[in-house]
């Protein structure tokens, strides 16, 4: 005689006597009702249930957790319900309220942090000047081969966009420019904006804008990888110093390489805004040329090309310090490579805050 199958368990069924809900057959996911039907119930009746299983037993725990008492749950059921109730994660507790005390500490701890990241720039940058002078004393370790391919890579590779974007940024200021001192009937003014404002200021200051988030990331990357890669304590088991042969060809072909960009970036500036001033006002390239003799005198060109070495120092500097400081996982390079563009940018414009103050003294 054949053995009678199992009888499935009966579909799930809800019933409501005021604020008493009571289930009866199989709470499962195929059946699971909305959270909706557990508002505003004081009292749950289990005692008809014949299956759960997890979806049904977080739907009954969050009846529980929102004030609901869950009563007559069968002992075989128990256990789901128990031990999915122990997986759910405890909410994040509530931060206590920030007084005047919590902010002075937190800024505070800002400062100091902010003092070490600058103590770490002048000890890299000693490192660096170290590296140099050894370089100097022995001339035969010097990386000749790496600072020739550093100076393609941050110089020569860099020149299109450089030009690109100190052209366009003289068509901006000659259109603006023009558009301003119409009104005075002033137009002719506008060759003097656009070459006191490109040579002085905006070439180079774009450029190493430009420089710090290519250049300078690229380095944090290649030297966050490699300290990944625990290449570079393999090169310290080798004898081989990582400031000479890393940190000193990348430092020193960005101070080499961004005079030069700033001289491409100053006269794409001055063509993009002659051909601006020929187009808006009529002022022909030999005007502008004559004028711009005439009236800007060569200190300005001095001025943006003097910064030129110390802001590619200070971006190789601080690039490749967030290089060195990359730890085992991919999460600190990229945070690190971020930072580092940050903080040369940074570090350019307060670079070149101090350079206005200091040429506005001696009269430039």
């Amino acid at each position: 005689m054949r053995a009678a199958e199992p009888r499935p368990d009966a579909a799930l069924q809800l019933r409501g006597e005021g604020d008493r809900l009571v289930l009866s057959g199989r709470l499962a996911i195929t059946a699971l009702p909305s959270p909706d039907a557990f508002r505003g119930a004081k009292q749950v009746d289990l005692s008809g249930l014949t299956g759960l299983d997890t979806a049904g037993a977080w739907l009954l725990d969050d009846a529980r957790r929102n004030g609901a008492e869950l009563v007559g749950l069968p002992a075989g059921l128990r256990p789901v319900l128990d031990a999915v109730a122990a997986a759910v994660p405890a909410p994040p507790p509530t931060p206590p309220r920030r007084g005047l005390r919590d902010l002075v500490e937190d800024l505070g701890r800002k400062v100091v942090v902010s003092a070490s990241g600058a103590a770490g720039l002048v000890e890299y940058l000693g490192r660096f000047l170290a590296a140099l002078g050894r370089a100097l004393r022995h001339p035969a370790q010097f990386p000749f081969t790496a600072l020739v391919h550093h100076c393609q890579q941050a110089g020569l590779a860099a020149v299109p966009i450089v030009a690109t974007i100190s052209a366009l940024i003289g068509v901006v200021l000659a259109y603006q420019g023009a558009f301003q001192l119409r009104a005075f009937g002033a137009e002719i003014f506008t060759v003097d904006l656009i070459g006191i404002a490109v040579l002085r200021e905006m070439g180079i200051l774009l450029t190493a804008i430009v420089v710090a988030g290519r250049t300078g990331a690229a380095f944090t990357a290649a030297i966050g990888a490699m300290q990944m890669r625990e290449e570079i304590d393999a090169m310290r088991t080798l004898d081989i110093d990582p400031d000479m042969a890393l940190m000193l060809p990348r430092v020193l072909a960005l101070v080499l390489m961004m005079p030069i960009l700033a001289l491409i970036a100053d006269l794409a500036g001055l063509l993009g805004g002659a051909v601006m001033s020929w187009g808006a006002l009529g002022i022909s390239p030999a005007m502008f040329m004559a004028r711009l003799g005439d009236r800007i005198a060569v200190t300005h060109a001095v001025v943006g090309l003097v910064k030129a070495p110390v802001f590619g120092l200070l971006i190789g500097v601080i690039g490749c310090r967030a290089g060195m400081q990359v730890g085992g996982d991919t999460e600190s390079l990229g945070r690190l490579t971020s930072a580092s563009v940050v903080a040369a940018i940074f570090a350019v414009i307060l670079a070149d805050a101090a350079f206005s103050i200091f040429f506005a003294q001696v009269g430039w």
